[in-house]
């Protein structure tokens, strides 16, 4: 599966553009300031938790077979702007107060079906949220570009806006780091490591795995 296609897909089901992906397929580093945006041990095992919530093991190998917790980590590092960091990684405790207020407990204490039911809800709250984020940012925007309109090129700024809500990032990096994994690749989808001649019309079967390559 192409990178760039797969990041469309994820942008598809979750609702918005995937936060660092352009910067990640040039290969490239954000700058910003933190050297790794403030993760620790315990961080990346709650992460590695959310991403198993998210996709847990069945026959195939869950989220935490493909350490997304550390996968999070660099992406976060490497491709969020400091904006975007600072908002992912308050995001982290912000989960497990929000877990607390729900459930009388953490999310690691929680039941797999507690977190389950728990994600289902901050999901909700997360489309909600980026709803009205895309409405406050809209004037901004336009008000950006119009001022960008009479720049030189090279004077133009490029516009950042308000961060998506973090569940959003910690859904998209998650299927994105899974699908990318060699876990997710040849243990979950179906891998053709030397591809074939093309055939636009092969059959399927209701419930067979997806290809990879």
């Amino acid at each position: 599966m192409d990178r760039r296609e797969l990041l469309k897909m994820i942008a598809v089901v979750t609702g918005g553009v995937v936060i660092g992906g352009e910067v990640f397929l040039t290969g490239c580093k954000t700058g910003a300031k933190a050297a790794d945006a403030g993760f620790t041990a315990a961080n990346i095992t709650l992460l590695d938790e959310v991403g198993e919530t998210i996709i847990p093991a069945t026959t195939t190998p869950g989220a935490k077979a493909a350490k997304i917790g550390e996968f999070m980590k660099v992406i976060v590092t490497d491709c969020y702007t400091e904006k975007q960091q600072t908002a992912f990684t308050s995001g982290i405790s912000a989960l497990d107060e929000a877990c607390k207020k729900a459930n009388g407990k953490g999310f690691m204490e929680c039941t797999p079906q507690q977190r389950h039911d728990f994600l289902v809800g901050l999901e909700k709250e997360a489309k909600e949220f980026n709803t009205k984020r895309d409405e406050t940012d809209k004037p901004l925007k336009e008000a950006h570009d119009k001022a960008n309109s009479t720049l030189a090129w090279k004077d133009q700024k490029e516009w950042e806006g308000s961060p998506s809500h973090y569940y959003t990032m910690m859904k998209q990096l998650t299927l994105w780091g899974f699908f990318t994994s060699e876990t997710g690749a040849k243990e979950t989808l179906r891998y053709l490591p030397v591809p074939g001649k093309y055939d636009g019309a092969v059959p399927y079967t209701k419930g067979e795995k997806a290809w990879s390559e």
